[in-house]
């Protein structure tokens, strides 16, 4: 067996550390990126909050002290940008991961119809009960159900059936997903139809997706947490089985997991961002797309980077939501997709260019 020279060793060594150096440089940048959207957030608004004054505006929170009215359009507008921050970087991880499972870079985290059980429920919570604060829940438990639906559907597919290609199990695990989302589809549509004109401004408005009445919650902090640490630990199995898929089992990746765990993470981090915001989309799809893009397909680089991006330009589309026509507010997915519409497709183009 031939032993590398000492000076490809070196090399090698040398490339490692460069690159490494570079990945903490990108993600201390977009960490600070990622604050300063929070701080144009909190800023920016019908009624602007001088920079100046954020600062003792937080000490005043800190002392549960908020009489000033900085303090108290703070406390407002900090809790909305933080539900922003989670979404976007829930939704942004969601799409790594189903791209990663699918091995198609035009998957999303809606692709498998999950966000269209969210809609069933929270739409028939609104429907049938007229009641808000239990659309988080039902939307949430709709896309859950639709999960564990695919799930049984699809069991075969998500282990990687020795008969076939991983290729050909992600056809058909898609194909499920895309009937579903059709079946519910069909059944959100039905809602619409009849229901009452006093109905439907929210709930179209929750369909298009919508952060003016979302509020911080810690399970969706908990959940993108936990996805966040398992994406981190799998991420060099993630690279195997990117590169080599139909012969991942043979370089030691036990696919079957693999493939199983990224469906359920992946299933929770959209379950959990649809039930708190509503559908909001190109989130998961261009913010993965970008940082490929900018950063390599590298996933323990990228894993990182499109949770913070995506966290980041969600923020950054929430506050164009509320100061573009204020003290009016635009639903934000209406902004994510003028913003995504454009971004996609320039990306198809630069990667036609590389083709």
């Amino acid at each position: 067996m031939v032993q590398p020279s000492q000076g490809v060793l070196s090399t090698q060594r040398a490339k490692l550390a460069t690159g490494a150096k570079r990945a903490r440089w990108v993600l201390l940048a977009l960490v600070v990126v990622t604050f300063l959207t929070l701080v144009l957030a909190c800023s920016l608004g019908s009624v602007a909050i001088p920079l100046g004054d954020l600062f003792p505006a937080c000490l005043e929170l800190i002392r549960g002290d908020s009489n000033s009215l900085a303090a108290s359009l703070l406390q407002l507008r900090l809790g909305r940008a933080l539900t922003a921050l989670v979404t976007g970087g829930s939704l942004a991880l969601a799409g790594v991961m189903m791209q990663a499972l699918l091995r198609n870079p035009l998957a999303d985290p809606y692709v498998l119809g999950l966000s269209g059980g969210a809609s069933v429920g929270a739409l028939a919570v609104l429907f049938f009960f007229g009641v808000s604060w239990l659309v988080d829940l039902a939307a949430f438990g709709g896309a859950m159900a639709v999960a564990a639906l695919l799930f049984l559907l699809a069991y075969r597919d998500l282990r990687g059936m020795s008969s076939g290609s991983v290729e050909g199990n992600s056809s058909i695990l898609l194909l499920t997903g895309v009937i579903i989302a059709a079946g519910c589809g069909a059944l959100v549509t039905l809602m619409l139809s009849i229901a009452a004109d006093g109905q439907l401004r929210g709930m179209v408005f929750w369909m298009i997706g919508d952060l003016s009445s979302a509020s911080v919650r810690y399970s969706a902090w908990f959940i993108l947490a936990l996805s966040f640490i398992f994406a981190l630990r799998s991420a060099r199995a993630m690279n195997v089985a990117a590169m080599h898929a139909d012969h991942a089992a043979t370089l030691g990746i036990q696919i079957g997991t693999l493939r199983q765990s990224l469906f359920v993470f992946a299933s929770l981090l959209t379950a959990s961002a649809v039930s708190g915001a509503g559908s909001i989309g190109f989130v998961g799809l261009i913010i993965p797309h970008a940082c490929r893009f900018a950063f390599g397909a590298d996933h323990r680089l990228l894993i990182p980077a499109a949770t913070l991006l995506g966290g980041a330009f969600l923020v950054f589309a929430d506050t164009l939501a509320r100061t573009v026509l204020a003290p009016q507010q635009l639903p934000v997915g209406v902004i994510t997709a003028l913003i995504g519409v454009p971004v996609f497709l320039l990306q198809l183009h630069q990667l036609r260019v590389r083709r």
